[in-house]
């Protein structure tokens, strides 16, 4: 069964990150540059929290709040569920679900790992899918009498 540590080992270094103290404007740009769809919120390398698309629009745009004057860490995302490397993709689904949210926090003991994403539980699925199809086909081949599909 897959767990959370095949996503994090799947995944590159994080080159998604951004200081507590940066503003929200420059988070926009660093979003657009690294074609993600959150932030890794960093205060002198410790974590702090996400900064995601919905975070400026919930917490910039809806308060009437400048992107120019707001630091990240005035409208970041800190209150995430967290898995550990041993949860399964499974147990990672049902959480999101529960909680409402695209992003769960992964940590070994105490220790920061990295974010899984709705889309990263989404190639999972569709990767065991694949596999699943391919018994499928196989198995209508072994089955049909006339060794053709119908």
């Amino acid at each position: 069964m897959r767990t959370v540590q095949d996503i994090i080992d799947s995944k590159q270094d994080a080159f998604n990150t951004i200081e507590l103290s940066a503003m929200v404007i420059d988070a926009l740009k660093m979003l657009n540059q690294v074609n993600l769809s959150y932030l890794v919120v960093k205060d002198n390398e410790e974590f702090k929290g996400l900064f995601c698309e919905r975070d400026y629009s919930r917490n910039v745009v809806l308060k009437g709040r400048s992107s120019r004057t707001t630091n990240v860490g005035e409208v970041m995302t800190t209150d995430l569920p967290t898995v550990s490397l041993t949860d399964t993709i499974a147990e990672c689904m049902n959480l999101m679900n529960i909680h409402k949210t695209r992003y769960l926090l992964v940590y070994d003991g105490q220790d920061f790992k990295g974010v899984v994403t709705i889309h990263d539980l989404l190639r999972q699925v569709l990767a065991s899918s694949e596999s699943l199809f391919d018994q499928s086909v196989t198995k209508i081949l072994i089955d049909n009498d006339e060794g053709r599909i119908f």
